[in-house]
This record gives C-alpha cells, sequence and structure tokens, in this order.
C-alpha cells in the first residue's frame, strides 16, 4: 500500500538538502513580484503576507526597500530558517509563520496577500477550496491577491510532484466571487540550471 503523501516531510527534506541557490524556483531578484506590489500600489506601512515564501530572496528585497509589515509564511520550518539565517538581524522585524495554508487560522487582516508558486501545488479541490477560504479570512477588503502559478503551458510536475496550471479565467474560477483581476501577465523564470519555466501571475482586488 502507498505511503500517504505527507507535505511537510517532503519540504522539509527539499529545504534539508538543497542550498536555496539550487531549486528551481530560486530568484536572484524578485522582479515580478516587487513591480506587481508597485502596481498595487503596496507602500512601506501596507501589511503583507508571503504564502509559501521560505527561503524567498522577496523578503529580503522588501526590508531594503523599507517594508515594515511583513509576513512569511512556508509549512517547512527548514526553509524559514534559511531565510532568517541570510538576512541576519533584520529577520527579527519579520513574523514568520510555519503553517499549511489551507488549515492556517490568520490572526490579522493584510493589505496583500503575495505567492509565488505555491497555490499549484494544491491539486484536489478541497485544499483548494480551503486555500480560497484562508484568502478571504486573511486579505482586507480592498486589498489585493497576488498569485503566481505555472501557465498553462508550463511544467507539469515541480519538485516530483503533479501542479495545477492557470490562466487568469481558471484562476479566478477557485478564487470564488468577490475578487475582481485587475492584471494578468505572464513570465519566463529560468532555473539556476538554465530552464525556461513559464509562469502566470494574476492579480486581484478583493471587492467582496
Amino acid at each position: 500500500m502507498m505511503a500517504e503523501f505527507d507535505p511537510v516531510a517532503h519540504w522539509q527534506g527539499v529545504y534539508s538538502s538543497k542550498a536555496t541557490t539550487a531549486v528551481s524556483w530560486y530568484q536572484e531578484t524578485p522582479a515580478p513580484s516587487l513591480d506587481l506590489l508597485h502596481l498595487v500600489g503596496a507602500t512601506p506601512d501596507a501589511g503583507i503576507v508571503d504564502i509559501g515564501g521560505g527561503a524567498s530572496i522577496l523578503t529580503d528585497s522588501l526590508l531594503a526597500l523599507g517594508y515594515r509589515d511583513l509576513s512569511v509564511l512556508d509549512i517547512s520550518l527548514a526553509s524559514l530558517a534559511a531565510a532568517q539565517a541570510r538576512i541576519g538581524a533584520a529577520a527579527s522585524d519579520v513574523d514568520w509563520i510555519v503553517a499549511d495554508v489551507t488549515q492556517w487560522r490568520p490572526t490579522r487582516s493584510y493589505d496583500v496577500w503575495h505567492d509565488r508558486a505555491a497555490f499549484h501545488f494544491l491539486v484536489e479541490e478541497k485544499q483548494q477550496a480551503a486555500y480560497a477560504d484562508r484568502l478571504r479570512l486573511a486579505l482586507r477588503k480592498g486589498g489585493h491577491a497576488i498569485i503566481g502559478t505555472f501557465a498553462p503551458d508550463g511544467p507539469e510536475k515541480c519538485s516530483g510532484l503533479t501542479v495545477q496550471r492557470y490562466d487568469a479565467a481558471s484562476l479566478g474560477a477557485k478564487l470564488g466571487t468577490g475578487f475582481q483581476l485587475i492584471d494578468s501577465r505572464r513570465y519566463d523564470h529560468v532555473t539556476p540550471w538554465g530552464a525556461v519555466q513559464h509562469f502566470h501571475f494574476g492579480t486581484f482586488r478583493r471587492d467582496g
């Protein structure tokens, strides 16, 4: 009988065995995310939560730009520890949250929900619905959700796991009513070994 998949063990294993610069999703500069945060008018005092942020360089970049209300959520303690070690003393200014986003109970509201390459790992409808529920709990009305996933012609798997690929329409359908699409764009991510991965970024305003 096949053992049940354990996402915590999987991602702990990934971040415990590989350098953060050696995983396919590593970005030296998080240009698409920074561009979209500018698009939605995120000021330095905006409350931003980075879902699946792990060891992403985005947190470093936002701290350098003077952002003061940052939260990073990831299922892997090892990924968050790697980011904290890299950032150093300034890591104490960030709220680090170890949680599975589909089970997370937010204790505050945010102005921006950012997710680059976490949602597409949720391939079961109940997981996707739970994610959308947490998004509604965490994002204030008038706030923005920036969600990057593999595009319809992007990879079918990542880190050995099957993913769900999206365009603007299919992503919006998963989020449900009350989210207005304000920007849709493609992005070609180049992995550390030179492979090109096609991404789609959908940016939504929460209206309801």
